[in-house]
């Protein structure tokens, strides 16, 4: 396998420019985007994708969930494709980069391949994953998921939005239903560049991060029942509070992870009290615990331990605790192959790396159950994201494409 050579760069401008394009479809209210999945500006998103690829020599397939794949020939027709991609779709307050820089870094590769006449053994197939964020319709990642088996494609096209809008719905009304069966793609590689999404590579000034491996997880939705009853007329002594229970349970989610450290994160997000009024005590509140972390054992420790402390705590308020996992991934660990592939272009070119943990879920923890998979990482100011303010400098977009740039063509093998 010949690597590429140290002074082969691609066109930063280029890509630059193509990010801040796209950006404004589907603009947020400041500054950043709102391009949900299989909404009119996904489409038109997509449609703007399509013609740049088109326009550099590729040709489109679209699967049945969506998702484009836009191959380009390699010298030998038996040759299993390397792919390369991210997602286009966006939170409701997105910025700019988060996915967005993955696909189009992939175009930048094809269109600097052409610009210097390179040929690859592997044909190369740039992919737009359809609703990675998961924003609009859950489950996230959506389409990657039901690519690699984990994903029913039925439960998938059933997700309803807040209005009641069905996914498969969607996807037809917009246009982007394809006729491909999900799934039956064989891969060579796929590698995905994305922003960190956190403050490490920045705070130590770390132009990349090669990442080894994804977080796992595990989504408790607890349930603490008590009594509602009045909360001035009844005794605090005779109080069967959930509220309680819940501030508890929250500081025992903090405690576990903690006594983990470095290796885990866990927090309550999504809560919901009844009756939810200001004179009622809570008879019930339900609410997850999130629970991360890239060590299996780890996770299963953490979870045994809320499972094991949470009713105790909840029985000695006179409450009940009751408790389902919803929703769950083990941690991924990727390529050893294409991580080599990384770190070789990282030092090749001069850019310094570090092995990082991906502290969020990406399609490439769905694909690396089925192909050798890699990702890798550039900076991101004040480790913002999800959010308008999210940002990145032009520089980091470029070190992190052309480490990319470098291991897909090594893995395509350059002829």
């Amino acid at each position: 396998m010949t690597a590429p050579g140290q002074n082969l760069r691609l066109n930063g401008d280029r890509l630059w420019d193509s990010i801040h394009q796209m950006a404004e479809i589907g603009p947020g209210i400041a500054g950043g985007s709102n391009r949900q999945a299989v909404t009119d500006a996904d489409a038109e998103g997509r449609a703007l994708f399509q013609k740049w690829c088109q326009d550099a020599g590729l040709t489109m397939a679209v699967d049945e969930m969506g998702t484009m794949f836009m191959h380009r020939p390699g010298t030998d027709p038996d040759a299993l494709p390397v792919y390369v991609g991210s997602h286009l779709d966006t939170q409701p307050t997105g910025g700019r980069y988060d996915g967005v820089l993955g696909v189009l870094a992939g175009v930048e590769i094809i269109r600097t391949m052409n610009d210097l006449d390179i040929t690859t053994r592997h044909p190369i197939v740039v992919t737009n994953w359809t609703n990675e964020e998961g924003s609009r319709f859950a489950p996230a990642m959506m389409a990657s998921g039901v690519f690699a088996g984990t994903i029913d494609q039925d439960r998938a096209y059933a997700s309803c939005d807040a209005e009641g809008k069905t996914f498969g719905a969607e996807l037809q009304r917009i246009g982007w239903k394809g006729d491909e069966p999900v799934g039956r793609r064989k891969m060579h590689a796929f590698f995905e560049l994305h922003i960190e999404q956190g403050p490490i590579l920045e705070a130590e000034g770390v132009d990349i991060g090669i990442v080894t491996h994804g977080q796992g997880l595990r989504w408790l939705q607890c349930t603490v029942t008590g009594k509602e009853s009045h909360t001035g007329s009844t005794p605090m002594a005779l109080r069967r509070n959930a509220g309680r229970g819940l501030a508890q349970i929250t500081e025992l989610a903090h405690e576990i992870a903690m006594d983990k450290q470095p290796n885990a994160v866990g927090a309550i997000g999504h809560i919901e009290v009844t009756p939810n009024s200001p004179n009622i005590i809570p008879g019930k509140v339900v609410f997850i615990v999130d629970f991360r972390s890239h060590e299996l054992e780890t996770l299963h420790a953490m979870v045994s331990r809320l499972e094991e402390e949470a009713p105790r705590l909840c029985e000695t308020l006179g409450l009940t605790f009751e408790t389902t996992i919803v929703g769950q991934f083990d941690p991924p660990a990727f390529d050893v192959g294409c991580l080599a592939a990384l770190r070789a272009a990282a030092d090749r070119l001069g850019y310094s790396h570090r092995d990082i943990i991906s502290g969020a879920g990406h399609d490439a923890c769905w694909i690396n159950r089925i192909a050798p998979t890699a990702m890798v990482m550039c900076p991101c100011k004040d480790g913002l994201s999800h959010n308008e303010a999210e940002d990145i400098t032009k520089e980091w977009s470029t070190a992190g494409a052309e480490v990319l740039f470098h291991a897909v063509l090594e893995t395509a093998v350059i002829v």
